[in-house]
């Protein structure tokens, strides 16, 4: 089924390769973005000039969405960015899940970040934040956890590969490495499209094994 979808940070980078896939496989998108970004989206797309942070600018644009999805956070997070968590993720977040409620729109798509972790504390508190706003709301929701998403630029964490998976084979740490393993942005985006396609009733979390296996179901098993 065609899927009308609202997608909040359509430009970022897990928003400029989720926006073409969807396009591609009939979905109809309208893509939130700041003006500056319009030149970045691919054709095919409803364009919406918006400020993330103010729902009102994009609150007209839901009327016809059946779905939203939320992406919108600091770029590059670090522990030195702990107050823009709050007064861009954490915010924008808060925004989105008031327009989607008063909107009604039956089913929203949030990424989140593998919880617990062992770093990057208040990056994961301000996203726990973020899913309890979702969950207060009542709403519709998949909540996708990744921890790091590997794609172009984002290499060097493939370094630490052969310490996870030694860490997977110990028993005392297979939890925690199975939890924080790296998603490429493929698996990333395929497991987004099977969310998207496929809403569930209440609340549905996606931990790192489930993003990589419908990931590469949709064909995303590859480390770009």
């Amino acid at each position: 089924m065609s899927r009308n979808v609202f997608v909040n940070g359509a430009t970022g980078f897990v928003g400029s390769h989720l926006v073409p896939a969807l396009v591609l496989r009939g979905h109809r998108v309208n893509a939130g973005v700041r003006e500056n970004s319009v030149s970045k989206l691919p054709a095919g797309v409803e364009v919406v000039v918006c400020d993330a942070l103010r729902a009102e600018t994009y609150e007209p644009a839901l009327a016809s969405c059946d779905t939203f999805v939320q992406l919108v956070g600091v770029a590059h997070p670090s522990p030195a960015k702990a107050e823009q968590f709050k007064t861009v993720d954490l915010e924008s977040c808060r925004q989105a899940v008031r327009a989607v409620a008063a909107a009604k729109i039956p089913h929203f798509v949030y990424v989140s970040v593998a919880q617990p972790s062992p770093v990057m504390k208040a990056y994961v508190s301000v996203r726990q934040e973020c899913e309890r706003l979702i969950g207060e709301a009542g709403l519709n929701a998949s909540i996708v956890r990744p921890f790091y998403i590997l794609g172009p630029g984002r290499r060097w964490p493939l370094l630490l590969r052969p310490f996870f998976a030694i860490a997977e084979k110990l028993p005392a740490t297979r939890e925690t490495a199975q939890r924080i393993t790296f998603i490429t942005i493929a698996q990333m985006v395929g497991a987004l499209v099977s969310a998207i396609e496929n809403p569930p009733r209440g609340v549905r979390v996606w931990p790192a094994a489930d993003i990589k296996k419908f990931g590469e179901a949709f064909g995303g098993g590859a480390t770009s």
